[in-house]
């Protein structure tokens, strides 16, 4: 089968084609043919080895030193099971499916990939396309973890940073679903974008910087890691909440400095999806409340452009490989 494997750590042009052998399933796993996947500002940074300072070594030893461990890339896709184990029981060959394989594992830059069918798996919503289906798991999972953790209530408000993102757009999106009063904070290319999938206000952060403005918020979401962490904090009420997606040692520790003797909290760390909360995206997808938001999609022979276009840090929502023409 064709795959694109990462030779070593750097700019887009490590990924390179290859041919081979295709995977074939366990006992207890199905064998998928990918119709789409997507790159992540996960895989660009894994592609290039771009880690904080305090994340070297540890990720020297976790990734591979001279080159990726896990050479074929890629956590999320979707496409069609071809075969199925003797043992499982929950999907059947011809069954869509969309799924996540975990930072563990990769391997979604190729045409078959396996899964166990446990895993983070299930049936593609009918109402999405490949493409969004693709789409789905990695931002809407980052956003529904942090969220449900924060426990959100009616009414509460929610300043998002970084809303016009692949976590920013599911989280403004699911922040409304849960009763939240929304403000969203992009570029101004992006406002109308984000006031469009559900934010109540939204913010230019080229003009205006939310920390200086009286307002105050129940919680404020970083899904980018690159608000101010002191300066946010202080936008919060005496008893808020400040969300951290990208949450380094150095930063959590500049994050409980800041709240010294404070009444209010901090949520972060890392996670890894799992299929209860995919199903949940499933079902929102279904009753209209969320939708990927797709800003470009490649063809898999175009996916150094791909990685090229995530590079510059600008995509609105998500970016998408077409696996099969």
């Amino acid at each position: 089968m064709k795959a694109v494997i990462c030779t070593k750590y750097g700019q887009p042009e490590v990924l390179q084609f290859q041919e081979i052998g295709k995977p074939l399933p366990k006992d207890n796993e199905v064998l998928v043919k990918i119709h789409a996947t997507t790159v992540t500002i996960a895989d660009t940074r894994v592609r290039g080895f771009k880690v904080p300072l305090s994340f070297w070594l540890p990720a020297r030893i976790a990734l591979g030193f001279r080159r990726p461990k896990l050479s074929i890339l890629g956590t999320e896709f979707s496409g069609v099971i071809e075969s199925v184990g003797k043992d499982v029981k929950l999907f059947k060959v011809g069954d869509a499916v969309f799924a996540n394989t975990g930072h563990s594992r990769f391997g979604c830059y190729a045409e078959y990939v396996c899964m166990s069918e446990s895993g983070c798996i299930a049936l593609k919503p009918e109402n999405l396309s490949y493409e969004q289906a693709a789409a789905l798991t990695f931002g809407g999972s980052t956003a529904l973890h942090f969220l449900m953790n924060a426990t959100i209530k009616p009414g509460d408000t929610i300043l998002i940073y970084g809303a016009s993102g692949s976590v920013g757009t599911f989280a403004v999106q699911i922040a409304h679903y849960f009763g939240a009063v929304v403000t969203g904070i992009c570029s101004t290319s992006n406002l109308e974008m984000v006031k469009s999938i559900g934010a109540d206000e939204v913010i230019d952060y080229l003009k205006t910087d939310f920390s200086k403005t009286e307002k105050k918020y129940d919680f404020i979401f970083d899904t980018v890691g690159k608000s101010p962490v002191s300066r946010s904090i202080k936008a919060l009420k005496p008893t808020g909440t400040y969300i951290q997606a990208v949450s380094t040692p150095a930063k959590m520790i500049q994050m409980r400095l800041c709240l010294f003797a404070s009444k209010k909290k901090i949520i972060g760390g890392t996670f890894t999806p799992n299929v209860e909360q995919i199903n949940f995206l499933k079902k929102l997808v279904e009753e209209g409340a969320i939708k990927p938001i797709i800003d470009r999609s490649f063809p898999i022979d175009q996916i150094v452009e791909a990685h090229r276009y995530v590079d510059k840090g600008h995509k609105k929502g998500n970016v998408t490989i077409s696996v099969q023409n």
